[in-house]
Order: C-alpha cells, then sequence, then structure tokens
C-alpha cells in the first residue's frame, strides 16, 4: 500500500527516516526530501507533489511549528489562528478529497528554552485545529503529549526544537501504528 508522510523538520530529520523501515515491505512511502515548513507552504506544494503522491490512500501530516513560532519577534506568532485554521482546513479538504484516510499529527513541543516557540502557544493551536480536522473526517495523531511529559528525554537541548534519537523513534512508532491501523480500516 502506497501512503504519503508530508511535514516539516520534525519529520523531515526526526520520525519521517524511522517510518518506512517500521511500517515494513507491504509499504511503499513517499515523502517530500524537503521541509514542509508552515501550512502556506505545505498547500502551495500540493500541486508540486501531486505526481508523486498519486496512488497513495493514506497521508499522514504535520504542520506547526513555523506557524506558531514568533520568528520576527513582534510577540505574534507567523501565522494568526484565522489563517492557520483556513490552510490547515483546505489542505484537509484537498486531502481528504483525493485520499482514502488523512492523519494528522499534533505539533511537538519545545524546550522551555526556545526563544521563538512556546509551548502554551503550540497547545492552543494544537487544541484549536485538531476538533475542526477531526469534524472533517481526518484521524487525529496526538504526537504533542508523548512528548511533553518528558521533554529533556525527547527534544533536543542544542536547538530546542528538533526529536532527540528517542524522540524521532518513539513520534516514528506512533506515526507507524497510525498508519497501520488506517490501512487495516481500507482492507
Amino acid at each position: 500500500m502506497k501512503i504519503t508522510l508530508l511535514g516539516d523538520s520534525i519529520r523531515l530529520i526526526g520520525y519521517g527516516p524511522l517510518v518506512p523501515g517500521l511500517l515494513g515491505d507491504g509499504f511503499e512511502v513517499f515523502q517530500p526530501g524537503d521541509n514542509c515548513r508552515f501550512a502556506k507552504y505545505t498547500l502551495r506544494m500540493l500541486f508540486e507533489w501531486a505526481g508523486n503522491m498519486k496512488g497513495s490512500r493514506v497521508v499522514h501530516w504535520n504542520n506547526g511549528l513555523w506557524d506558531v513560532c514568533d520568528i520576527l519577534g513582534d510577540g505574534r506568532p507567523f501565522t494568526s489562528i484565522p489563517e492557520y485554521t483556513e490552510n490547515m482546513l483546505r489542505i484537509a479538504d484537498i486531502l481528504l478529497a483525493r485520499y482514502d484516510k488523512v492523519i494528522f499529527a499534533t505539533t511537538t513541543p519545545v524546550t522551555a528554552q526556545n526563544p521563538h516557540n512556546k509551548n502554551e502557544v503550540i497547545a492552543a493551536y494544537n487544541d484549536f485545529i485538531t476538533p475542526l480536522l477531526r469534524e472533517r473526517g481526518v484521524i487525529i495523531n496526538d504526537l504533542y503529549t508523548p512528548m511533553v511529559e518528558d521533554i529533556p528525554r525527547f527534544i533536543r537541548s542544542d536547538d530546542n526544537i528538533h526529536l532527540t534519537d528517542v524522540g524521532a523513534r518513539v513520534c516514528a512508532e506512533l506515526v507507524a501504528e497510525a498508519i497501520r491501523k488506517a490501512a487495516e480500516d481500507l482492507a
């Protein structure tokens, strides 16, 4: 079964490289070699990735860390909640129209030392978007909760945002489990 993984660097250099091995031979995995960045970028790139995604039955995706980031230092997230919501729901609608099962992974936490991202904002965005996605039929894969329970173990202290090797492994197992369950529902 073909599946697609979309997401920011939490996928690209975190769980993404591990998921194909965990899924095994019964799965063909497409994932962009590109960081899917913020939701608007992912929305735009769905056009570019459409050919590679063709034939996928399940799409697992995450966006959020770039969106919630106060990268400009003006006290505001890069993407406001209304804009994030609009982009995320549009992504969901497109994916749901093209693929059998769509899974959204919640945004993972950061360390308290992260200068641009705050867990309160991450949690607020997760809490806001997940019920709206669920109402549309998107499956929610909660990566935030297990990671926030032991940030020093799961989030790197050198950059305060990316997954440690252990964090990447735990997330990869959760992603593979969610994909397997969705695939079983299609059998």
